[in-house]
Formats: structure tokens, sequence, C-alpha cells
């Protein structure tokens, strides 16, 4: 079993494109795991039940939720859908981490959502430095986010601890965290 494999086919069909296979989130991104499950053999993508549950459970970023007989991706979607997340205040500081090659764009323009419905911040440094390593040479910025919240921006935090907000203008960027040890 292919577990990272299974958690990107996952990814894609509960973020982006539940058409590929046929099926459409339900309220809260939420689909019947049979209903998935089913799809996905349809379309020479098959996995079991227990396949299923482990790689929700051993999903290091904790992508995904189960609730009973419903499995959700827990934020990223391009694809409109409302997770029901509550507006909470946010630490005075968070963490976005990035590629390098995409500083002086973020440092002229701030950090923009792009085709989702939210830009993901970090609680911490190792965090950001994980998500940053994804794209390349990976560089920390910091968000003054109690300073954002004190302006009005609405802040959220995802099941698996994404904090999510609209947009960090570059008013609300501190400069760059030291590298993660």
């Amino acid at each position: 079993m292919d577990v990272k494999k299974i958690s990107k086919q996952l990814a894609y069909v509960l973020r982006h494109r539940p058409d590929t296979i046929g099926i459409t989130l339900g309220p809260g991104g939420w689909v019947p795991i049979d209903t998935l499950l089913a799809a996905m053999r349809a379309h020479g993508k098959g996995i079991s039940r227990a396949t299923l549950d482990a790689v929700v459970a051993d999903n290091d970023k904790q992508r995904f939720a189960i609730d009973g007989d419903l499995i959700r991706a827990s934020q990223g979607h391009s694809v409109e859908v409302d997770l029901g997340l509550t507006p909470i205040a946010p630490p005075a500081l968070l963490y976005h981490g990035t590629a390098r090659r995409h500083l002086d764009s973020i440092m002229a323009e701030g950090v923009h959502r792009g085709s989702r419905h939210h830009v993901h911040l970090s609680g911490d440094t190792g965090t950001a430095h994980k998500v940053g390593s994804r794209h390349g040479s990976p560089v920390i910025l910091i968000v003054d986010a109690a300073a954002m919240a004190a302006a009005g921006h609405t802040f959220y935090r995802s099941a698996n601890g994404v904090w999510l907000t609209d947009e960090v203008p570059t008013t609300y960027l501190r400069g760059e965290a030291p590298p993660t040890p």
C-alpha cells in the first residue's frame, strides 16, 4: 500500500475535483465513505475501508476528517465548500512557509489565497518549514496575526490545526523567522 499516493488521490478528489470520480461534496464538504469507496473502485482507484482508515489515521498533516460514515478534507479546497468553521482569535504570531523564489512577490503584494478558499498559516516554525520545503528552498515568514485580528481580519482554525484567513497584506509581514534546525 502506497500511503502517500492514496493520500494524494484523496486530497485531489476531496479538495479539488470530486467530479473526476463522479461524486459531489455534500454540506461541509462531507461525502459518505461508502460512496467515495465505490466511486474510487469504479474509476480504477479502489481501496478498502481499512486502507482508507489507515491513510486518514497515519496522515501526518491530518488532511482528512472522518465523522461516523462520512469523510472530508479538513481544508485546502479549490471547489466551493463551507466547512462551517467558527472565527477564532489567533495567537500573536503565525507563520507562512513558502519557497524562497516567491519571497519578492509576497513582500510586494502580500500572501493571497490563489485558487483556494483561504491562506494557510502555521502556529509554529517547524510546520511552516515543512510546508515551504514542499515548494523549493524554504523561507518562513512571520505574520503579525494579533495586529491583523485587531484590524478586523478573520481567522479560523481547521480540525488539523491549520490557521486560515482570507489574505495577509504586506503590512502584517514581519520578515523571516530563523531557520528551523
